[in-house]
């Protein structure tokens, strides 16, 4: 007797909702898989920068923001929306199936147009003038690589967050533990016996991980042969959440790699590395929150609301999550000189004293990200991307201005600066949303 995979969800009386689990007990169960990601993060950047100089770990940096770039038009940065779109219709799984069908659908064909343009550009493109100090041929066969590995990453994304939207937490863990693990191991063996280039180990890290995560959603009904039974190709709903994943996800690199080219010219290449080593530090923070974030709010915002009962919810939400980075923020700083030295080297040193306005940035991005998710659960599309631009023109303006004003405090100064502002408007943005009647 074959086991249907979906009898969890056929068994349940009605949709498991998250508000039946406290919020520190949800934090804390996805704030340990959320830290061995991070764990993962810290462990990739500590071996690179170990390993190169600073002028070859902002290269690698570089690269990095092209392959999110990859992923973002590939996937169409459709996570939320895997998420939100799951939890909606788990419990009608000829819709469920039909809506996997077309978000499925999209992704396959965004990531042949990705990768035949990525093909096309890594043989036409000055490489040099992106990647200085390495050999064109080392970029384009990291390129060449690249492809399987962003094509395991979005099935990583894609697994894990169909998961999440199911409910299915014990599975979202060990998709997230175990790719985690095999990134890990996969960075430090090759770092070790030299048999790749680094950026063609960047590239890949991805590859034996995906294969795993997907094993592990087959057993809990996601797998490309439950998308197969239905007719159905449900695609109008991944529209807006396409919109608002792509946009951010290709903002972001390309206001990042225009940081450090005006940090790098105007500062030398040298203070660019700095600055990519203080980022990941404060990257290190928000994807730890943004990660438990997508768990504990998109499930339950996705869901039909009344404005009382959001607030209800969010209000409470909001004020512990700020109040816990605040911690962490606090923490962070005084413990700053050590967590150079451990999260990069003793090479980058001077960042510790340039880390407490990324800080101050980083304490209004974490909101930030709460405030951003409501949004997105709730579809506002139109709104969302216009935060998602203006935040991005003030950070890129406030970054050039600042750094002729003020060197190298300048980029930190106008992270601080981009975020307050960011936070202020998604505040009143969301005060402003209208909510169901009943």
């Amino acid at each position: 007797m074959v086991k249907d995979p979906f009898l969890d969800l056929k068994r349940m009386n009605a949709p498991r909702r998250a508000d039946d689990v406290s919020f520190l007990k949800l934090f804390l169960g996805s704030g340990s898989v959320t830290f061995l990601n991070a764990v993962r993060v810290f462990v990739v950047n500590k071996l690179l920068a170990v390993f190169l100089p600073p002028t070859a770990f902002a290269c690698v940096g570089q690269f990095m923001n092209f392959m999110m770039m990859g992923q973002a038009t590939s996937s169409l940065a459709l996570q939320n929306g895997w998420v939100s779109l799951s939890a909606q219709n788990k419990n009608n799984l000829d819709r469920l199936r039909g809506v996997w069908r077309g978000g499925f659908r999209l992704t396959t064909f965004a990531s042949i147009l990705t990768f035949v343009v990525a093909l096309v550009l890594c043989f036409t493109v000055p490489l040099e003038s992106f990647f200085p100090g390495i050999h064109p041929r080392l970029v384009q066969a990291a390129v060449i690589f690249a492809l399987p590995g962003v094509f395991a990453t979005n099935m990583i994304t894609i697994t894990s967050s169909v998961m999440n939207g199911l409910g299915h937490y014990r599975r979202w863990a060990l998709i997230n533990m175990t790719t985690s693990l095999w990134q890990m191991l996969w960075v430090a063996f090759f770092l070790y016996t030299g048999q790749l280039s680094v950026l063609s180990i960047v590239a890949t890290q991805s590859i034996v991980a995906g294969i795993f995560a997907i094993r592990i959603a087959a057993r809990a009904g996601f797998s490309f042969s439950e998308i197969r039974k239905t007719a159905l190709d449900i695609r109008s709903p991944w529209i807006s959440y396409a919109l608002m994943g792509i946009v951010p996800m290709l903002l972001s690199p390309i206001v990042l790699t225009f940081m450090r080219v005006t940090i790098g010219e105007n500062l030398g290449w040298n203070a660019a590395g700095i600055w990519q080593g203080i980022w990941k530090i404060s990257d290190f923070l928000t994807a730890f929150f943004s990660a438990i974030l997508g768990v504990i709010i998109l499930p339950k915002v996705s869901e039909k609301l009344t404005k009382t009962a959001f607030w209800g919810l969010f209000r409470s939400i909001l004020f512990k999550t700020m109040l816990l980075a605040l911690v962490a923020v606090v923490v962070l700083y005084f413990g700053r000189s050590l967590l150079v030295t451990v999260m990069l080297s003793s090479a980058y040193a001077g960042a510790a004293d340039y880390i407490p306005l990324q800080l101050l940035g980083d304490f209004f991005r974490v909101g930030n990200w709460a405030l951003g998710l409501v949004l997105v659960a709730r579809r506002e599309t139109k709104v969302f991307l216009a935060l998602e631009v203006c935040s991005s023109l003030v950070l890129s303006i406030a970054t050039y201005a600042f750094v002729k004003l003020y060197e190298f405090n300048g980029p930190m100064m106008a992270y601080a600066l981009e975020n307050f502002l960011l936070l202020v408007a998604s505040l009143i943005v969301v005060s402003r949303l209208k909510w169901s009647e009943k």
